[in-house]
Parts: structure tokens; C-alpha cells; sequence
């Protein structure tokens, strides 16, 4: 069925086969899927008369199994209480990256970079704009890098190129087009200059001119780009610069629970108001109204019944939509935690275990997004210092150690329990106590359960609160 509908979705042979299997996909995250289909679901006949097959038809209930799988992933990975800190040796590189994850707001551009990559590939966009840093996630299906051979890790340059409208164009300050046709829009962004080209029109072999005056010089000395590939894997478009799917592998099980349950909701709407039949001879003379206070007289030879269903075949199909997700879910390492199975509080330590697949989702997930975009970014903004002083929070920094080890500290997958807490407390006072580990090392192992955000001010606390009761 995933087949049939991908060759009802319009293909343009202007662009690559990996971005239309990326639009496909995106379709089915956002779930606009079923919108390329032409007739509702319960429209049976077309105008002539002609009967409508189910593939044809946009289901009427659709579960968003796949979105739901990448946004509980995804909230153990960057949501609040489970953002990474970016720690370092150097403190005030610590400070300054931690007021630069406030001010961008950072959790929130992660967030939408990790659903939007979960097709396969995401890259997140560093600016520098009067000293101070904007960071967007932006969609890979118009983008081509192009990477360096001597280190294939670095980007050379990343080019845009789409089609948009000539009237779009016009409502964003272009001017002299046809708006009634399609233009290609094209960017450029290398190691030195951020460069916009003049759009030109679809279908003519025409060579692109530099818009000079939209095209910047940003002089960073790196394409101010961080491209990230999902998971570890086959790629769906088949392209190595894309990583595997989060939720391919559910697919053709999210659209079969869609029209199952389409059909079902089908059932149970006729089952309320079922087809009479009547057996001729008949002696009806008026407009037949069915209803309980609207009896039919028949003549003595004829009959009349109601074509009524059972409803064991929705009872069954809902049992099979059951079995469906779950096989779905195991598939992508969904969450198949039911909250009518917990009788009571469990640790933190329980639902990691209850959660395992959905938990070693989100470990992989860490690897692409954490260790290795996070960092990258951290590193771009910190060589960003030796060319532009940035304001950062109302203080202006400048000139920071950009080749200082960067760790990510990553809190646990689930807030602990006071009972957990209480153990944890005891543990390190005696590790500490027995000087197997420092008081820096302890504190920095609760900071997260206890929102401490600057361990070192915090000793620096401890140790006056220590102080003034020595004085007392």
C-alpha cells in the first residue's frame, strides 16, 4: 500500500531521487501522507458511477504511530530535563557555552533538528549577527554538501537549489518576474562567503549570476554548517550522506492500522443506521422513512429487514490494530510501556528497564545529535570568538580557547526517586568521606537531579556554609 501511494505522489524530474524519497518521508512525519489521494473515505462511487478502490481513498482515522515514536525519542533526548551540559577544563569556557545554550535557546533548535532529521539528515545553520549567534535547523532535501577528501568529516561548501514561485518570489522583495511561472532559487555557503544567486527560470539552460547584493562575507574560515545523519544504517533515500530512518521500518504498519480503523469506524456508522431491504410484492405508497415509529406494510406475500452486521468483526479488528502497534513499535523501539500496568511509583532504574527499546533509540540518537553535532556546534561558536567578539547574555566575550577538550554530561534518562536519591546520597558521602572521590566529582554527579548549573560556585557555597557554622 506504501507503494501504491508513493506513485500518486507528483514527481518532478528536476530533482534528484534522494529528494523525493526524503519528501515522501516527510510526508508521512508531518501527516500530509494521504493528501496526494483523491476522494474521502467514504465516498464508495465516483460521479459516473464508477466504484472508488481503498487505495484511492484518504483514510478517516489516522494514528500517527511514526511521529509518536520520533517525538518520545526525542524528548529523552534534548527536552529539559534531559539537555546535556557542555563541559570543559577551562571554567569560563564552560560559563560562556552555557549562557550561549540560554540565549539561543538551544534545547528548542535541537528538538526540531532531531524530528526533522529523523527522515535521515538534518544540518543546523550558525549565523553571526551583530555579535550575537542565531542557530536554525533546516531541512537536507534541497542541500548538497560537498565534503573535503583529505578529511571526509569537513565540509567544502553546501549548496540550496529548489523551485519556488515567481509570485513567492515577488512577495520577498524580488522584482521584473513572470509571476506565473517557476524560478530556481540557489545559495552557497563555503568556508568564506555566504553566496545568493539571482533566481532563473525552470527548464532554460541558463548559467546562475551572483546576487551580489544579498550575498555576504562571513570569513569563519569553515562552512558555518553542522550536517548530521540520523542513525547508523542504510540510508532510505539510498544516499550516504544520509543516515538511517527513524521510522521506516513502521510504515506500512502506521497506513494498515489506518485503514483498518477507517474501515471500522466504516462498520460501526452503518451498524447505527443499517440498508432495508424489502421483498416485492409491497404495498408502499409514499417515501419510506426508516425509524422505530415508521412501520412498513407489506402485503401478505412480501418482507422487509433491516441488513444488520455483528459486531464481532470490530471487536476483531481492534485486537488486530493492537497487535499491529505493538509489532510497529518493537520495530522502531517505540515505547510500549502501558501506564494500566503500573500499579504503583518505580524507580528510576525500573522504567529504564521497562523502556529499554525506546531508551537504546534515544542512546544512538545521543551519539549523532550530542557527541557529534553538539560538539561540532560548540566548537564553530568558540573559533567564532577570534574573529567577532559576541555578546553573549549582555557580556561581550572574545578571543576563547577553541582547543580546549568539550564533554557532554548527560543526565539520567529518568528523574530519580527520593528513595534513589537518598542512595545516591549516602554512597557519595562515603565515597568522598574515604577520599576515593573528590567533593567536585560528587557534586557534579547530582548536579542535574538537584538543577545545580555551576558546580564550582556551588562548592564555593558548600564550603562558606562550612565555614560559617564552624563560626557559629
Amino acid at each position: 500500500m506504501f507503494e501504491t501511494i508513493c506513485d500518486s505522489v507528483p514527481h518532478d524530474s528536476d530533482y534528484s531521487p534522494r529528494t523525493r524519497s526524503l519528501d515522501i518521508l516527510k510526508r508521512v512525519l508531518n501527516g500530509t501522507l494521504y493528501d496526494v489521494l483523491p476522494y474521502h473515505f467514504h465516498q464508495e462511487r465516483s460521479g459516473g458511477g464508477e466504484y472508488i478502490p481503498l487505495r484511492n481513498r484518504r483514510p478517516s482515522v489516522r494514528y500517527a504511530l511514526c511521529r509518536v515514536v520520533v517525538e518520545d525519542s526525542v524528548s529523552l533526548l534534548f527536552s529539559e530535563g534531559h539537555f546535556p551540559t557542555i563541559d570543559c577544563p577551562d571554567r569560563s569556557v564552560s560559563a560562556f557555552l552555557a549562557n550561549v545554550v540560554k540565549e539561543t535557546r538551544l534545547n528548542q533548535i535541537m528538538i526540531d533538528a532531531a524530528i526533522r532529521g529523523s527522515i535521515g539528515s538534518v544540518a543546523i545553520l550558525l549565523r553571526i549577527l551583530r555579535g550575537r549567534v542565531f542557530l536554525d535547523a533546516v531541512d537536507t532535501l534541497y542541500l548538497t554538501p560537498m565534503w573535503d577528501v583529505e578529511a571526509p568529516d569537513a565540509l567544502i561548501r553546501v549548496t540550496e537549489k529548489y523551485k519556488v514561485s515567481g509570485q513567492t518570489l515577488a512577495e520577498n522583495g524580488y522584482d521584473n518576474l513572470d509571476t506565473a511561472r517557476d524560478y530556481w532559487f540557489m545559495r552557497c555557503w563555503d568556508t568564506q562567503r555566504e553566496t545568493w544567486f539571482v533566481p532563473y527560470l525552470a527548464g532554460e539552460p541558463i548559467e546562475p549570476v551572483i546576487d551580489a547584493s544579498r550575498s555576504v562575507r562571513h570569513g569563519l574560515g569553515f562552512v558555518p554548517l553542522v550536517w548530521i545523519r540520523n542513525l547508523p544504517g542504510p540510508s532510505a533515500s539510498g544516499d550516504p550522506n544520509d543516515g538511517a530512518c527513524t521510522f521506516r521500518a513502521a510504515i506500512e504498519t502506521q497506513i494498515e492500522i489506518d485503514y483498518q480503523l477507517s474501515q471500522a469506524g466504516r462498520g460501526l456508522k452503518y451498524s447505527s443506521d443499517p440498508t432495508l431491504l424489502i421483498k416485492e410484492p409491497a404495498s408502499i405508497d409514499s417515501e419510506i422513512i426508516k425509524g422505530a415509529g415508521n412501520a412498513l406494510v407489506v402485503s401478505e406475500k412480501g418482507d422487509a429487514k433491516l441488513l444488520e452486521i455483528g459486531g464481532t468483526a470490530s471487536a476483531a479488528v481492534i485486537d488486530y490494530v493492537r497487535v499491529l502497534r505493538e509489532m510497529a513499535l518493537e520495530s522502531v523501539h517505540g515505547n510500549r510501556a502501558s501506564a494500566d500496568r503500573l500499579t504503583a511509583a518505580q524507580s528510576g532504574r525500573a522504567l529504564e528497564l521497562l523502556n529499554q527499546g525506546l531508551i537504546l533509540l534515544a542512546d544512538n540518537l545521543r551519539i549523532s545529535y550530542g557527541e557529534g553535532a553538539l560538539i561540532q556546534l560548540a566548537g564553530m561558536i568558540l573559533r567564532a570568538t577570534h574573529l567577532y567578539p559576541l555578546t553573549v547574555m549582555g557580556i561581550q566575550i572574545s578571543g576563547l580557547d577553541s582547543t580546549v577538550r568539550l564533554s557532554l554530561k548527560w543526565p539520567r534518562w529518568y528523574a530519580p526517586t527520593a528513595d534513589d536519591r537518598q542512595k545516591d546520597a549516602q554512597t557519595l558521602s562515603t565515597l568522598s568521606t574515604a577520599g576515593l572521590i573528590s567533593r567536585e566529582t560528587a557534586v557534579k554527579s547530582i548536579a542535574d537531579a538537584y538543577d545545580i548549573e555551576d558546580v564550582p560556585a556551588e562548592l564555593v557555597r558548600i564550603s562558606e556554609d562550612g565555614q560559617f557554622d564552624k563560626d557559629d
